[in-house]
């Protein structure tokens, strides 16, 4: 019953994690590019309820920042639905930094929701990618076997045995340096999720192996089935449970690559928001040293990370496996698959 509470509460935490990146122009109160160029660094900003006479204000409301202090001369209210598309926002001069801001001046809390656009589509177009490859190289190399199986699982232990980030960091240097962050985007993309096909074709292979010997796929090729109708109706939905099981290992590691390239100014560059480039400010040691809450945006990003791997963790992990033609049972997935 725990297990089955901590699977729900991570699919609650990507429910609404995911959700507020992609209705991020609702709940961010800024646009990612909007610049205060004399608010750098500025720390989160404080909401109150009791004022500097310590009057209570049923409204929350916040101070201006002005020369490194609270304003407090002025107050400015908290207003939610100040329009069509912000959740909320705060009475001009003063501004809501939820979680600082950069050395622009630019709010992290909506840089976070809008850089996370780029940073989780890319997890899930380069999962999509290297899943879609495993199943075809895969499904291949089991159905078929013989030299495309030696050859298909040679150049899978080839791609599983090189560091995956170096390997990364090589072809990404071979790229062309000056190009539209959208071109970054989908190499990045591209580059990503054909890397990491390997373990998932070696996973498939195995379950095709063993699904092409079972009793009706014989049956169907006996009534002169084609490959392509036995591979795609009885041998690869086998397969669904492998996949699923590799979708949630794959997202939060190529989300992590994304970050870790970003970071390192070979992703996704400025002034285009993603989780990369919104944690290369701590390369700098004076930030690192002076300004906390710039360590907020990484922090934010341990408990999707957690959710994602506590459902590998959660020993009743179940997945649809064909067992006939046309059917479909509850099959559990061992985590020793992965």
């Amino acid at each position: 019953m725990a297990t089955r509470k901590k699977s729900r509460l991570a699919i609650a935490v990507l429910v609404v994690s995911h959700g507020l990146v992609l209705f991020a122009g609702f709940f961010a109160p800024y646009d990612p590019g909007s610049q205060n160029r004399d608010l750098p660094f500025a720390p989160p900003t404080r909401i109150h309820f009791i004022d500097a006479q310590e009057k209570l204000h049923l409204r929350p409301f916040v101070y201006r920042w002005r020369a490194n202090a609270e304003d407090r001369s002025t107050a400015y209210p908290v207003r939610f639905f100040v329009s069509r598309w912000h959740l909320f926002g705060a009475d001009e001069p003063a501004k809501i930094f939820l979680i600082g801001s950069d050395a622009y001046g630019r709010d992290q809390f909506s840089r976070f929701l809008y850089g996370g656009r780029i940073s989780l589509l890319a997890g899930l177009l380069a999962t999509t990618i290297s899943l879609t490859l495993g199943m075809m190289l895969g499904g291949a190399a089991g159905f078929y076997g013989r030299w495309l199986d030696e050859l298909i699982m040679r150049t899978a232990e080839i791609f599983l045995a090189l560091p995956w980030l170096y390997l990364l960091f090589a072809v990404r240097a071979f790229l062309p340096l000056h190009i539209t962050p959208n071109g970054v985007f989908l190499l990045l993309i591209a580059v990503i999720g054909a890397v990491g096909w390997a373990r998932p074709a070696r996973l498939i292979r195995g379950v095709v192996l063993s699904a092409k010997e079972r009793d009706y796929v014989l049956a169907a090729r006996g009534f002169g089935a084609s490959d392509i109708y036995l591979l795609r109706r009885h041998v690869l939905p086998q397969a669904l449970g492998v996949v699923l099981a590799q979708a949630t290992v794959l997202i939060p590691t190529y989300i992590l690559a994304e970050v870790v390239l970003s970071f390192f100014g070979l992703g996704v560059s400025e002034p285009a928001p993603s989780w990369g480039n919104l944690l290369a400010n701590l390369r700098q040691y004076n930030v690192l040293e002076s300004y906390w809450w710039m360590f907020l945006p990484a922090l934010a990003l341990i408990p999707i990370f957690l959710a994602y791997y506590s459902l590998l963790s959660y020993h009743g992990y179940y997945s649809l496996r064909a067992t006939a033609p046309g059917e479909f049972s509850r099959a559990r997935v061992s985590s020793n698959t992965l």
